[in-house]
């Protein structure tokens, strides 16, 4: 076997790549530009006869285009697009389908692969291409040939494998602008005739792309470097044996989030507006954090509203602060950090049966980390606004307020305000155990202004075997049959967000939660709850464990009617099973102060005195609030008798399988030896998964169902002399589509069908050996075809001027008010009915609330609602009495539904351009090779609800370098430049949810970067 492989050298005319010469060890095809192999059907054929839209690259056409990663590669293929994403995530949509499901238990609908292998999760993109053979990109529904089912496409990354037929190397160094400073290099070394093995890495490190205004410091900076070793061994011509280990380990301030936009919302009802991305911060006051911390929101449960950090309808932290209108300048007080680290092993062996069989059996073993956290709104409170609630905090904790024991609130001061109110303030990070600045290591962070800032990690491990059976005969006939199983899964996946405000609030109503339990202490044998805090005291969705199991058959027949034409048919049976552990936590139930762990707390599972009054009683906490947590107590005149609790679980656990069968059949005609076409019909299928676990005031489907899709394919591949051709038509029908979008700070999934089509043309002309001019084109049509109704974060008043916005001053949620006659006078009525009993203290029982009328939104907010403070479960109580009063309304707690049927889907560029164009002048005996590239990609929406506000607009990029190839290029020197006009261009972008602010995260592309490039190989 050893020698006999055509390796690819060249890049398809699916891509702009320019096609080098591929190599054919026996020389046969040297002098063939246009003859590129790639092994798409996992047998080696030349890409003009393969019968599927699939794109290669070389490491020399990576690096004639620049193709430095993944952000990149995106840039030069047709109807493919890549942008980061939330929650240390990324997206590689094909054809308009991408990972738009956001969560642990979301299958990828792009398969990522390493040598044919499936990756789970994987770090692979956050790296720079090194030492690689090829990258193949296939678009369409795969599965009857790769291991891992996928509804968008498969991208296979093919490592450069040990050479036995002698020693070689590569060294190369890089300088460029952000002080960046780049090696990469190989080693190849035969060891006798038999065994060969090859050392590749990289080293990156730059500067941070990003100005930090408050302190002038730069950060988004790289810091990272990656290795692999591999050994073949070819024993005999008919055996080969591969080994392979890669390491990949990042370390630096580089930002997961890069800009945040807002139409900042004067009311403090939604945060940002509706009509346009400002550079402006939102208003905190709708947050979780300012109103729970509001002195309406503490007067309307008893607490004195002197302790409130401010006021709903006061100046908010946020309101005099300047987010930089640049999208690499912010104004943050919180440095990014950010690590990731990946061990892919693997191995494999071909064995030539004889008779035309041949076998191939693979292993995978895969391990990934990444922790990364961030400023949560990019900006520096102005603590002033919080001055005076500070100031009674420490005069509490002093003993200085009578009837409120200093040994309650001091502990509070201590952790939060040690220096004073004056003094550093400290916020909790992100302990595991839940108790944070209130624990006994006080594990908290102290600055002098207010901390917010966010941290997402996950750790995950997975391992897979394959075992193909494959045929090579002459006859008409031939197969390939294959199996894959794989297990996997996380062993920790959690998003906090910590906030000096959500330590004050938890504080504050841990403290007054137990001193309202200080009476109870009269009863005989009755323990009174110490003083203590809400845990836990930031916000965390934790998925303690998920484990996958995955299992496939699969195969393909191949029926060779003549030498025109052929018919492959295709079959897989899928099967998935995935069990996740999890649960959100955030002031839940009361935990002593001084403790070292949360869930140790006496009181996780509520506490209650017989003889005490009913009001008395704790609540327990129940992580799956799906399955009714019943508090079983009987009482007389108010006082409790007995009680016990059940259905109250420490953890919501779901199991979800899934089994289904796929296929495809495509019949392709060579016309002539250099002309193909090719129609094909494939059905695309991902699991479905589970979504976490939200307190039950948030509607959300508990989980979500499968992805399915139809897939039909016309295409041509031409070639016509110095001219290749290849043009492909399609049309998807997408069920239950996977899509994400955020509630209560934490992603959630529905399924939507819809329907895509597309074409797609490359074109690669070579007058002469020395000139290659490269050109694509592609349009994509995306809408979603049936009638589904989902509300708008952005708008939860659907665009009714019947219908009130309420801001939840109990949750920092929203819900919607409407009227049921269109009576935009009676709905505003209602709300202000049920605000003026809330004032008075007819529905908390504590009166002094002072919530304020109704209030329209500013000219030109993209909202014809009106707006308010209120409570939504008051709402809801008193529609049906209160409600009739004023013709009869309607509240909506998830918001009211719009329907998005005709939207198109997000991530989906309509249309996408790209060419290139080279000329090598010989000098010498050496070789001067200018090169140019202009991509072109049309606009996008950022979600499924379109809008200007979520559209992404088109943008251009242009690359150029100059390359002088020394004799037998064994030495080369580049300078080059990436995005030469310096776009900012948006690539993908992230609506948070109300409790947040409704402020959008944006992703764009890198900055011009521009540098030399020098290397040698033997």
């Amino acid at each position: 076997m050893r020698g006999k492989l055509t390796l690819l050298a060249g890049v398809c005319a699916s891509a702009i790549a320019f096609p080098a010469f591929a190599q054919d060890a026996q020389g046969a095809e040297e002098d063939d530009a246009n003859v590129i192999i790639v092994t798409a059907q996992r047998s080696n054929q030349r890409l003009q006869d393969v019968p599927i839209a699939v794109s290669a690259f070389s490491s020399e056409a990576l690096e004639k285009q620049q193709i430095k990663n993944t952000s990149d590669l995106q840039l030069t293929l047709p109807n493919v697009t890549f942008t980061k994403g939330n929650f240390t995530g990324s997206s590689f949509t094909i054809r308009g389908i991408g990972d738009l499901c956001v969560g642990v238990t979301c299958d990828s609908a792009t398969a990522i692969h390493m040598n044919d292998a499936p990756l789970y999760a994987t770090r692979l993109f956050e790296g720079e291409f090194y030492d690689l053979a090829q990258i193949e990109v296939l678009r369409g529904p795969q599965g009857t040939l790769f291991g891992r089912n996928a509804t968008s496409g498969v991208v296979n990354f093919r490592t450069a494998r040990p050479d036995l037929s002698g020693m070689a190397g590569n060294f190369e160094a890089e300088y460029g602008n952000y002080n960046s400073f780049k090696l990469k290099g190989m080693v190849n070394a035969p060891i006798g005739e038999t065994v060969a093995v090859r050392l590749a890495g990289f080293y990156l490190n730059r500067e941070g792309y990003t100005t930090n205004l408050f302190d002038n410091s730069k950060i988004d900076n790289r810091d990272l470097w990656g290795a692999r070793a591999s050994i073949r061994f070819e024993p005999s011509t008919s055996t080969t044996i591969d080994l392979m280990a890669q390491y990949f380990h990042e370390k630096d301030n580089r930002m997961r989030i890069q800009k945040q936009l807002c139409q900042r919302d004067p009311t403090g009802v939604l945060g940002c507006l509706n009509a346009s991305r400002d550079y402006g911060t939102t208003n905190s006051n709708t947050s979780f954090v300012g109103v729970l911390t509001s002195r309406e929101f503490l007067a309307a449960n008893g607490i004195p509203n002197v302790f409130g950090l401010g006021s709903l309808y006061g100046p908010d932290p946020y309101a005099t602060v300047v987010n930089p209108a640049d999208p690499r300048v912010v104004n943050t007080d919180y440095t990014p950090t950010y690590f990731a680290e990946e061990w892919i092993v693997q191995g494999s062996i071909d064995q030539d049966l004889g008779n035309g069989l041949s076998v191939k059996l693979s292993g995978n073993w895969q391990q990934t980390k990444v922790d990364s956290s961030q400023d949560y709104n990019n900006s520096v409170q102005n603590r002033a606004v919080m001055q005076s609630g500070l100031n009674t905090l420490a005069a509490a904790a002093a003993g200085g307020i009578p009837g409120l024991p200093a040994a309650y609130f001091a502990p509070i001061a201590a952790a939060l305000i040690p220096n004073g109110p004056t003094g550093l303030l400290c916020t909790s990070l992100t302990d595991p155990s839940g108790m944070g600045a209130y624990g006994a290591n006080r594990q908290r962070l102290c600055s002098m202004t207010p901390q917010d800032f966010d941290r997402s990690n996950q750790d995950t491990e997975s391992w897979s075997a394959e075992l193909i059976l494959s045929s090579d005969w002459d006859g008409m006939f031939n197969f390939l049959l294959g199996g894959i199983y794989g297990k996997g899964g996380m062993s920790e996946n959690s998003y906090y967000v910590n906030s000096f405000g959500i330590d004050y609030l938890t504080g504050l109503l841990g403290t007054f939660n137990a001193l309202g339990r200080a009476g109870v202490g009269a009863i005989p044998g009755a323990q009174v709850p110490p003083p203590g805090f809400l845990g836990t005291p930031f916000y965390r969705n934790n998925s303690d464990q998920l484990d996958i199991r995955t299992y496939g058959i699969f195969g393909e027949a191949y029926f060779k009617f003549n030498d025109q034409l052929k018919l492959t048919l295709g079959l897989r049976y899928n099967n998935d099973e995935k069990t996740v552990t999890a649960r959100t936590t955030l002031a839940n139930f009361l935990v002593p102060f001084g403790g070292t762990d949360m869930f140790a707390s006496p009181y996780i599972n509520g506490w209650a005195v017989t003889g005490a009054p009913v009001s008395s009683r704790l609540q327990p906490y129940d992580a799956d609030p799906a399955t009714a947590c019943t508090i079983n107590s009987t009482t007389a005149s108010g006082i409790l008798t007995s009680a016990n609790i059940s259905g109250c679980e420490p953890w919501q656990i779901r199991t979800v399988k899934f089994s289904e069968w796929t296929g495809r059949a495509v019949l392709d005609y060579q016309i002539t030896p250099d002309n193909l076409v090719y129609a094909s019909y494939s059905r695309g299928y991902k699991s479905g998964g589970v979504n976490p676990p939200l307190s039950p005031v948030f509607a959300v489907p508990e989980g979500f169902g499968p992805e399915f899709v139809n897939a039909f394919e016309v295409g041509s591949k031409n070639t016509f002399g110095n001219v290749q051709l290849n043009v492909t038509g399609f049309y998807y029908q997408y069920k239950n589509l996977q899509l994400s979008r955020i509630v209560a700070r934490t992603s959630v999934n529905d399924n939507v069908s819809a329907n895509v089509w597309g074409l797609e043309a490359e074109a690669i002309f070579r007058p002469t050996r020395e000139l290659a001019i490269n050109v694509n084109a592609s349009y994509l049509n995306t809408k979603v075809s049936e009638d589904k109704f989902l509300s708008n974060p952005r708008d939860f008043g659907a665009g009714r001027a019947d219908a009130v916005i309420i801001k939840d001053i109990t949750n920092g949620a929203n819900c919607a008010v409407a009227s049921n006659t269109g009576s935009a006078s009676g709905v505003n009525g209602f709300v202000n009915q049920v605000n003026t009993l809330i004032n008075a203290g007819a529905v908390t029982g504590n009166a002094g609330a002072n919530l304020q009328p109704t209030t329209a939104f500013p000219s030109g907010s993209g909202i014809n609602s009106t707006g308010a403070f209120s409570i939504c479960a008051a709402l809801a109580g008193l529609a049906p009495t209160v409600g009739a009063g004023f013709g009869g309304v309607t509240v909506y707690s998830s918001g009211i539904p719009v329907n998005i049927k005709g939207n198109k889907l997000p991530g989906a560029p309509d249309y996408k351009f790209s060419a290139g164009v080279q000329y090598d002048f010989p000098v010498g005996d050496m070789t001067l090779t200018p090169r140019a590239d202009f991509i072109y990609t049309g606009k996008s929406y950022g979600n499924i609800f379109n809008g200007s506000i979520n559209r992404i607009d088109s943008y251009t990029q242009v690359n150029a370098q100059l390359q002088l190839d020394g004799p037998d290029k064994k030495w080369f020197a580049r300078v080059w430049v990436q995005n030469l006009f310096d776009k900012d261009a948006i690539t993908g972008l992230y609506v948070t949810d109300q409790s947040s602010g409704n402020y959008t995260n944006i992703f764009t592309l890198e900055p011009r970067r521009f540098g030399l490039t020098a290397g040698i190989k033997f």
